[in-house]
Order: structure tokens, then C-alpha cells, then sequence
């Protein structure tokens, strides 16, 4: 056993398909215990639980960030990516966000009804919606619930623009709706590609599409005329950065018009957790790679200042950001990180009258329930 800057550092038995090694509490938990009696539990299957949301949209003013209005479908994602940013939003649900995250989900049932109701308010101001900022609106349990598919037939519905991020080749299913909505400039999907390495992308992102699938899935959007954007990320150094203008040549030859990277960031917990998965899967890199990651944070782990958390400083960040241009200019990318983000003219809220018949057919129906089956919270 050894230590690195405070992090116990032990080897662990990799459980197949989960990106995280452990499942430490989260940070709002008083007291933290390292005990290992050397006996690894059964591999964790997911489990995916109903909830009623409270609301639905969540609205930033990052200036780092090209959006304004989101909403995740799920709480966790199946994918297991280790690096995933959203991990420390396990905390606020007291688990983990380690394999907690990846095998103790939530969907929101109630979302489509949620969104409906927000954009019937009088006072709603119509901007694209991003779907995927911190968990994939397309990850495996969404071929069951289906949630990101009811949120897109609303939008579609009340001709509202929407962005998606993810690494879902799943994103396919929906595109008889992306590409309607495309049509009149409503609609814009973001995919993620990290590896073309299947090795690396099996430790790093388990549960998700292969890099391939993602650059198929591309194909497809772009061939039914919806504007597809490259997301290169995260860029880890001395793992993926060397794929950077092979995967921005592939992902343009697919259909991406536009293109964007964000070097590995390490907030909270997500710190903790990569260095034990590096230290385990690439232990004679391992120091490399948090040597430059240093260089690029001013000498930190993480900086979490606007407009250099997604970037870095420094020289290997300069060096990431001068490939990046050079390469987006021969290969045709067009200036801007991502596209359009949506036309908001054609948007046509809903009545009240619809909202208040869609109210008093939910009570109805609420009402059926109870009296034949009786109150019941679904899981999976």
C-alpha cells in the first residue's frame, strides 16, 4: 500500500463493466473509514428507482458555459465513465460517487408532465434546452424508461429548441423526432468520442457505446440533416491526447460541422477516484499523467476558475489548444464550439386550457389507480 498526496492507494479487483474501484461516502459524510479485509463484494447490478420530480428545469449563467436551461432525465449514469464530472451529484442523494453512481439510479417519471407545465407559465422566456449537461439522457436503462424520448415529444410538440449531449449510440432511436425538428432548426445533438482505443475506452467508460458506434451514430444524425458537434473529451493527458486530430478526422468525415475539447477535470471526489483507477490500470503512467494535469492547473488538481476550468493553463494546455485550431482548420470544422443553439420563433407554449385538461385527466387517472391498485413507487 502506498500514498500519493493523501489518497491510500491499494490494488483492487477491477469489477467488470463498473468504471469506479470503490465506493468510499460521499464528502458530507462525517467520518470516512478505510477497512479492507482483502475480500472484494459481488459485482453491483443497477438498479433504477422512479421519482417524482419537484421540477424539472435547471437554469445556469456560467460564463464558461454555452447553455442556460437543462434537464437530466436520470440521477447516475449506467455508462460508469470514471472521469464523469456529474459523480460528486451522487453526494446530494447521501451515496457514493463511486460505484454508487453507476448502479444506484433514478429516473424522473414525471418529467414530460414537469416540462409541459413549466413551458405553459406565463412568464416562461423560450431558449434552447440543453438534455445531457450532467448525466447521458441516452444511457442503457433509457432503452426501458424512455424518459429522454417523452421530453423530446414535448419539445417537439411546442416547437422548442433542444440540445443533446451524449455518448449513446441510442440517440439513433429518436431520429425520426431529431430530424423533423432539424428541419426547421430546432434541433442539435453533441456526441462524445474519448478512444478509438476499445482497451482504453473498456477501463475508462465501460458501459458505453464504442468509439466506432459514436462515429456511426454520427453518420446517421448527420445523413438525416441534423447538425452533429464533436465533443473530444475529456482530453487526459498521456492517455488520449494523441488521438486528438485522428478522432477529429474521423468524427469530420462522419458528418461533424463543429468541434470542442475540455481537458480532464478532477473536482471533489472525482479526484480521489481517478488516481486510485490510473494507479491500478496504468501504474508506470500514472505519475506522467498527473504531472502534466498539475502543469495545466497551476500546480493543483483541479482549478475551478471560469474560463480555465474546461481549458487549463500553462504550457501543455497551450500546446492541447494550438493542435486543436490548427487541426479544425484543415479538416473544415466551421469557427464556433458548438452550433446553432436553435431558433426560438416557432415556439408556441401550451394553452392553459390544454394545461389545466391535461391536470384534471392526471387526478382522474391518480384517482382509478388508488382506488383498484393502490399507491406503488415502480423500480427496476
Amino acid at each position: 500500500m502506498a500514498k500519493n498526496n493523501d489518497i491510500i492507494l491499494r490494488q483492487r479487483s477491477v469489477r467488470k463493466g463498473r468504471g469506479a474501484l470503490s465506493n468510499h461516502g460521499s464528502r458530507y459524510q462525517p467520518t470516512r473509514v478505510e477497512w479492507d479485509d482483502g475480500i472484494e463484494g459481488p459485482t453491483p447490478v443497477t438498479e433504477c428507482r422512479a421519482v417524482d420530480a419537484r421540477s424539472i428545469i435547471s437554469r445556469n449563467n456560467s460564463p464558461d458555459i454555452p447553455f442556460s436551461q437543462s434537464i437530466n432525465p436520470y440521477q447516475g449514469c449506467e455508462h460508469g465513465c470514471v472521469y464523469c464530472y456529474a459523480r460528486p451529484s451522487h453526494a446530494y442523494l447521501d451515496l457514493s460517487p463511486g460505484v454508487d453512481f453507476e448502479t444506484r439510479l433514478t429516473y424522473k417519471r414525471n418529467a414530460a408532465t414537469l416540462l409541459e407545465d413549466e413551458l405553459a407559465k406565463p412568464g416562461y422566456q423560450c431558449s434552447a434546452i440543453t438534455l445531457g449537461a450532467n448525466t447521458d439522457p441516452y444511457q442503457p436503462v433509457e432503452r426501458e424508461h424512455r424518459i429522454t424520448r417523452q421530453l423530446l415529444e414535448v419539445l417537439q410538440r411546442h416547437r422548442h429548441p433542444v440540445a443533446i449531449i451524449t455518448k449513446g449510440a441510442l440517440v439513433t432511436r429518436d431520429i425520426d423526432i431529431l430530424a423533423e425538428m432539424a428541419a426547421d432548426g430546432l434541433c442539435s445533438v453533441a456526441i462524445s468520442v474519448t478512444t478509438l482505443d476499445s482497451n482504453l475506452k473498456r477501463r475508462l467508460e465501460p458501459r458505453a457505446a464504442s468509439g466506432r458506434a459514436r462515429l456511426a451514430a454520427m453518420e446517421t444524425l448527420a445523413a438525416a440533416g441534423v447538425p452533429v458537434t464533436l465533443l473530444f473529451a475529456p482530453v487526459i493527458p498521456a492517455l488520449n491526447d494523441s488521438e486528438m486530430e485522428t478522432i477529429l478526422a474521423r468524427a469530420r468525415e462522419a458528418g461533424a460541422t463543429t468541434a470542442a475539447y475540455i481537458l480532464l477535470r478532477l473536482p471533489l471526489e472525482i479526484r480521489d477516484l481517478f488516481f486510485e483507477w490510473l494507479h491500478q490500470h496504468y501504474p508506470l503512467r500514472a505519475e506522467h499523467v498527473i504531472s502534466l494535469l498539475r502543469q495545466s492547473r497551476n500546480g493543483a488538481d483541479y482549478d475551478s476558475r471560469f474560463n480555465h476550468r474546461m481549458r487549463g493553463t500553462g504550457t501543455f494546455a497551450d500546446l492541447l489548444g494550438r493542435r486543436f485550431s490548427v487541426a479544425c482548420r484543415r479538416l473544415g470544422y466551421t469557427t464556433g464550439e458548438r452550433g446553432d443553439n436553435g431558433r426560438t420563433d416557432l415556439f408556441t407554449p401550451p394553452t392553459r386550457r390544454a394545461k389545466n385538461a391535461g391536470a384534471k385527466r392526471d387526478t382522474e387517472g391518480a384517482a382509478q389507480i388508488e382506488l383498484f391498485a393502490g399507491s406503488h413507487a415502480s423500480s427496476h
